[in-house]
Formats: structure tokens, C-alpha cells, sequence
């Protein structure tokens, strides 16, 4: 666990700690006292990004209502006379109580009226979260979701061991808030890049690992032995499989949108991930990433959704800036290093790059 993966867990853990503490107390409101622990879990995780972020509960009217906190960033706050009226730069959160669906509130027309003004909403009922943005044509959309809950019965279960469930699902959580507040963030460095992609990897890591023995998995890891001509044996080397998979994913992906970008950029459309072995050039990891990429391998699995966002994020990538850094066939090996160290530090000092 990286440094910044461990602050994340650590504001999760506090958070679902408070949450049960307000519950086990008898003398909570729901809604309004929850936003307590949800305000410092929100700083929490914006104190790990670079700028901070940092939330302003009880917003002002700014043209659309009071949305219960605001997203703004440090470079936002000034020595001297306050800017009146600044927009939070990282978007605007609508909180609901638990026993409201948080896919339900993203449609409804308050958030309609929020995504207007501010065009980034996250909302959540406290055990959901889905952030509200822009696609590919400036309509409103639905973009990552994440879920500790799916009742709020099963929510205020989990809640009586408030330990326990941070420990399954703090860093996955922890994660996803650290996209949602870094989302308006420009990326142009490869080290941000490196850094978000590697955060989406993580996440479709422990995807694997929850599928446990799942069929799909049997047959990926024998396609998987039989190209690099080795066998997994062994828990460590179940975990060498289950991170190759995904590095392979992941090395697949930006490798083909490295491409792609060149040749293709400019016209319409935006890259497809799933049409990414058409870019590779080398037939190793052409033919690697054609065999791990198959639909019915990846939809049992979660992967689609998790390459769906990273591939978004390719799209907001500028371009120009970013391949300013280095020419095009330094782009992969001068990306994947930052990237495995951020994806898997232990692994990487164990193994070495894949």
C-alpha cells in the first residue's frame, strides 16, 4: 500500500467510524448530521492531491440554489479581500440520506439545475456516490459510481463494524473520491497521468481478486501462461497473475492511445479502447492484449466499466502539452515507470517492471 493509499483508507476508516458513532447515539437527524463526517472525509482526501482540494459546506446562492458543500481548490484561496462569488473549481456534492437512491437523485431536477450552473455534481446518499459531468458533446452524463451499500439496511449492517468495512472497501472508495475531486484537474504532466491511470488499474485489481476462482479467470491465466511461457504457481505467483493481467490491460491501452493520438487524433470521434489492438505495433502484446480483452472475459469481471473511465480520461488529456515532454517513442517507457510505482510499489521492488 502506497503512503497515499494508506491516508485514503485512514479517512474511510474515520468516516464509517463517525457515521456509526452518530447512528449508535440515538441522537442524529439523518441527512443533516452526516454531513459532518462526510465534510472531513471529503478534506481528508483532498488533502492527499496536489493542489489541495478542500470543501465550503452551507454555499452561497450562486444562481442555482444552496448545494450542501463546494469543491474548490487552494490556488483558489487568496491573501487579502475574499473573491466573491468564485464557482468552485472541482464542482459542487447533493447529499441525501441513506435511505434515498443516489442513481435516482443524479436525474432529479435539483442536480439538473446544479449541473447547470456548475457543470460537475457529486451526489450521494452516503453509502452511493455518482458524479455528474459532461460527455464527448457538453450533454450531461453519469461518469464514475461507486457503492458500499446497496440497501440502506445493508448500509447501517455494515456500519455496526464500521472497522471492517473500511478495510473491504476503504480504498476502493478512497480512490474513487480522489478522481471525482482531481477530475477538472489539467492533465498534461505523464506523472498525473501515470498517477490516475494507476488508480484505475487498482481498482480493476481488486475486481480480480474479488472474483476469486471465477471461470473467465481460469482461462485468461492459461492464455496468459502459454504466451509468456510461465507458469503461475503458488499464492505469489496467483498475485503475479492477477497484476500482469491487469498491467497488460493497462500497458495495452495507453500504449494503443499513445498511437492513436498520432496518426488518428484529429478526427472525429474519440479513441476506443476496445479497438485498441489495431494500434499495437508489437505482436506480443497485440496478440496478449487480443486474448485478455475479449468481452466475455472482461464484462464478468467488471474490467469494461473500469477501461471505459480510463479511456474517458485519455480524452481529457491535453495533447499538446503532454507529448511536449518527450517524443512520441519515449512516451510508453518514460509513462509505465511512474505508473507501476503507483499501480503496485511492493510488487514492483519484488519483481521489477513486467
Amino acid at each position: 500500500m502506497t503512503a497515499s493509499s494508506a491516508k485514503l483508507t485512514k479517512a474511510v476508516t474515520a468516516y464509517c467510524a463517525e457515521l456509526h458513532r452518530i447512528r449508535a447515539s440515538g441522537g442524529g437527524t439523518g441527512e443533516r448530521s452526516s454531513c459532518g463526517p462526510l465534510a472531513t472525509l471529503l478534506n481528508g482526501v483532498g488533502a492527499t492531491l496536489k493542489p489541495r482540494v478542500f470543501c465550503v459546506g452551507e454555499m452561497a446562492n450562486q444562481g442555482a440554489g444552496h448545494p450542501d458543500f463546494g469543491l474548490y481548490g487552494a490556488r483558489q484561496v487568496q491573501k487579502g479581500r475574499p473573491r466573491e462569488g468564485q464557482l468552485p473549481e472541482r464542482g459542487v456534492v447533493e447529499v441525501k440520506g441513506a435511505n434515498h437512491d443516489a442513481w435516482l437523485t443524479a436525474t432529479s431536477d435539483q442536480v439538473s439545475r446544479y449541473w447547470e450552473r456548475y457543470r460537475l455534481v457529486l451526489v450521494t446518499n452516503l453509502r452511493q456516490f455518482v458524479l455528474v459531468g459532461e460527455d464527448n458533446t457538453g450533454r450531461p452524463a453519469r461518469l464514475e459510481t461507486f457503492q458500499l451499500a446497496q440497501t440502506a439496511e445493508a448500509f447501517r449492517q455494515a456500519l455496526d463494524k464500521p472497522q471492517a468495512l473500511a478495510r473491504t472497501a476503504g480504498a476502493g472508495l478512497g480512490e474513487y473520491l480522489s478522481r471525482a475531486l482531481s477530475h477538472r484537474a489539467a492533465l498534461a504532466e505523464p506523472k498525473d497521468l501515470a498517477w490516475l491511470l494507476a488508480s484505475y488499474a487498482r481498482d480493476g485489481l481488486a475486481r480480480v481478486e474479488a472474483a476469486g476462482d471465477a471461470p473467465q479467470l481460469a482461462t485468461v491465466r492459461s492464455a496468459l501462461e502459454e504466451a509468456l511461457g510461465v507458469r503461475f504457481e503458488g499464492e505469489k505467483g496467483a498475485r503475479f497473475f492477477r497484476s500482469t493481467l491487469v498491467q497488460t490491460l493497462f500497458y495495452g491501452v495507453f500504449s494503443a492511445w499513445v498511437l492513436w493520438a498520432r496518426q488518428d487524433g484529429s478526427q472525429s470521434g474519440g479513441f476506443d479502447w476496445r479497438t485498441a489492438v489495431w494500434h499495437l505495433r508489437s505482436p506480443v502484446l497485440a496478440a496478449l492484449f487480443s486474448q485478455l480483452a475479449q468481452p466475455g472475459r472482461l464484462q464478468p469481471l467488471g474490467l469494461v466499466e473500469v477501461l471505459d473511465w480510463s479511456a474517458a480520461a485519455l480524452e481529457r488529456v491535453d495533447r499538446t502539452a503532454f507529448f511536449s515532454r518527450f517524443t512520441t517513442g519515449e512516451a510508453v517507457p518514460y509513462f509505465y515507470e511512474p505508473f507501476l510505482e503507483a499501480f503496485d510499489p511492493t510488487l514492483r521492488k519484488e519483481l521489477g517492471v513486467w
